[in-house]
């Protein structure tokens, strides 16, 4: 983390809050980013619509903060191809494996008081602390 800016992170929540609610309340589903990308492949055509829609928002969410300088991403440089997709596969593979990803147990499942999201935001946070730790006190390696 280079710079904290607490205006920024607390807009961003709160619109991220907003988005769950309000898909929630209006159409009745969870804004997990692992399930609604998942159930983009085998989703029949007004499901794919919603789910794709979602998703382009996203992205262009993203983008536009960063183009009208609202944040300032940095370009990660130097990460071999392979193990970016090596990486994004694992992450697949975990959300799977947990029952879905930070968005879904940590923003909507907490506040639907999910016991099992509790849990599973727990251990998201635990391991994130730990692979942080080797990463940069085991191994030495530094954010680019």
């Amino acid at each position: 983390m280079t710079a904290f800016t607490p205006i920024a992170a607390l807009a961003g929540g709160l619109l991220i809050g907003l988005a769950a609610v309000l898909l929630l309340r209006l159409d009745g589903r969870i804004a997990g980013v692992s399930g609604i990308a998942g159930g983009l492949w085998f989703a029949g055509p007004g499901e794919r619509a919603w789910r794709t829609l979602f998703l382009v928002g996203l992205a262009v969410g993203a983008w536009g903060s960063t183009a009208l300088g609202v944040v300032h991403t940095p370009s990660r440089t130097g990460s071999p191809p392979a193990l970016l997709v090596l990486s994004g596969l694992l992450v697949g593979y975990g959300t799977s494996l947990g029952n879905g990803c930070t968005s879904g147990h940590g923003v909507c499942g907490i506040a639907l008081r999910s016991k099992r999201s509790l849990l599973a935001t727990a251990v998201f946070l635990v391991t994130a602390l730990i692979t942080t730790f080797v990463v940069r006190h085991v191994l030495h390696m530094d954010a680019a």
